[in-house]
């Protein structure tokens, strides 16, 4: 992205301060992978690796990020770039594998365990696409897994609209004239980058001037940020101690688990709720479930989890960037009553989003980017270097695409999310909906997390509960 207010004069797309936070996050600690992923299961038969290759170049004008590689800048001066990659081989990036028989999803899970444990090669662009055969009744998969500085969850599905169809009959391809650009010399690089480490305060002025022009809405927005920021100062105080959090491994381990949304429409229903809270009841079921099977006291402060809330504007959801801001609301594990935990996520959801904590976190982002590049970097190391007691979970909810999706006539029967996890964060749950589905994509550390499954069933028990009492209501 161009430093800001210097677009016309940068020729350099560099990442965002949150984006490059992703990178950097792999380079703070050697067993961590930052690549988020989906796994789409289509009606068969595959198609052959030639058709696929074919269909995927004729769309790739429309994903500039799968022709670009990211190239840090010297002593971190300035955010790291994208340079245009030439040499993009498709037959690397799109490769293909069998399940052993029977196919089942056990397989599968352990299939995108093995893939999302490896790091993406920062020589080439970001991404890979798994085609995955020996699925049951000719079915077959594919996992898209792409690093989280390319794309956040919302620009993350809109490559489901881009890449593949929403008919049967699959679209012409996309002329491309693409040309390109020389790569910068390092030289060049790293005086560009001073010059932007010296000028970068020059465009927090400008756009500090440009807000003092409606001073109403300044007023506004910066008591918005400082509400938030109040509320976000709470979460310094650690969670308490459980198994749930600590040291991790670079191996994973996954599972995933669905919802109908006939069951959350019927809890809807009869219980005030949105799909989000209702997702995160059951969530929070589930982590009640695991720490009493672990011989655990689910205590009211023992699950913190990060909840990333969108903040793109209408029409920016193909925008290939981060732009999440979130909240960190306790779940309630300590209550035994599936409706009680419900009533208390939707009231804490709430609570967090009027005190105007998404507002503080886009405003921390938004001011870092016009800061030097260099001591955002350095706290962003700082951070990964003070052990994070705060926070035991993430929990992410991303609506799939509305329509049903197609890959070279066949259709995508479900799709299934992959979050990833760092730092002392062993469990992380991803929320997708698609083709009446809610999927609950789990992530756990592969040392520390052997119970996963238990997780799952808790979800699913979770759920039925709800419905349960919706019946009763």
């Amino acid at each position: 992205m161009p430093t800001p207010g210097d677009e016309h004069e940068d020729p350099m797309e560099r990442l965002t301060p949150l984006s490059a936070a992703f990178l950097q996050a792999e380079d703070e600690d050697p067993t961590t992978s930052m690549a988020i992923a989906s796994v789409a299961v289509f009606e068969g038969p595959a198609p052959t690796q030639a058709q696929l290759v074919a269909h995927v170049r004729g769309r790739l004008p429309l994903v500039p990020r799968y022709r670009q590689t990211v190239r840090q800048v010297p002593l971190d001066l300035a955010a790291p770039v994208w340079l245009d990659d030439p040499a993009t081989d498709l037959d690397w990036h799109i490769r293909r594998t069998a399940l052993p028989s029977p196919g089942s999803d056990a397989e599968l899970h352990r299939l995108v365990s093995r893939v999302m444990s490896q790091r993406l090669d920062r020589r080439r662009p970001l991404w890979e696409y798994w085609v995955v055969e020996g699925l049951p009744d000719r079915r077959w998969a594919v996992i898209q897994k792409v690093h989280h500085c390319v794309v956040d969850g919302v620009s993350g599905t809109e490559l489901y609209h881009v890449v593949f169809d929403s008919t049967p009959e699959p679209r012409m391809p996309v002329a491309d004239d693409w040309v390109p650009r020389p790569h910068p010399g390092t030289v060049s690089l790293t005086a560009r980058a001073a010059w932007d480490l010296v000028t970068a305060p020059l465009g927090g002025l400008r756009a500090a001037g440009s807000q003092l022009r409606s001073p109403t809405s300044l007023a506004r927005r910066t008591a918005e940020a400082a509400r938030g920021a109040l509320a976000l100062a709470g979460t310094v105080l650690p969670a308490s101690s459980s198994t749930l959090s600590g040291p991790i491994g670079g191996q994973r381990r996954y599972t995933s688990t669905a919802v109908g949304f006939d069951e959350v429409r019927a809890i809807r229903a009869a219980l005030p709720a949105t799909v989000n809270d209702v997702a995160l009841a059951a969530i929070t079921g589930g982590f009640r479930h695991l720490l009493l099977s672990r011989g655990e006291e689910p205590a009211p402060h023992a699950v913190r989890t990060l909840v990333p809330v969108s903040v793109r504007l209408p029409g920016e959801e193909a925008i290939p960037d981060n732009r999440v801001s979130l909240m960190l609301p306790y779940l309630p594990v300590d209550l035994e009553d599936p409706v009680a935990r419900l009533a208390t996520v939707r009231e804490r959801v709430a609570r967090a989003a009027a005190s105007r904590e998404p507002e503080a976190g886009t405003t921390f982002t938004t001011v870092a980017g016009y800061q030097p590049f260099l001591p955002v970097a350095l706290g962003v190391r700082l951070a990964f270097h003070v052990p994070q007691r705060q926070l035991v979970t993430v929990t992410t909810n991303v609506p799939g695409p509305r329509e049903p999706v197609y890959a070279l006539g066949r259709r995508c029967e479900r799709i299934i999310p992959y979050v990833p996890i760092a730092d002392r964060v062993r469990i992380g749950v991803a929320i997708f909906s698609y083709a009446g589905q809610l999927a609950f994509g789990i992530t756990g550390d592969h040392d520390t997390v052997p119970d996963i499954e238990v997780l799952a069933t808790g979800i699913r028990e979770s759920a039925a509960e709800l419905v349960t009492a919706a019946q009763q209501a």
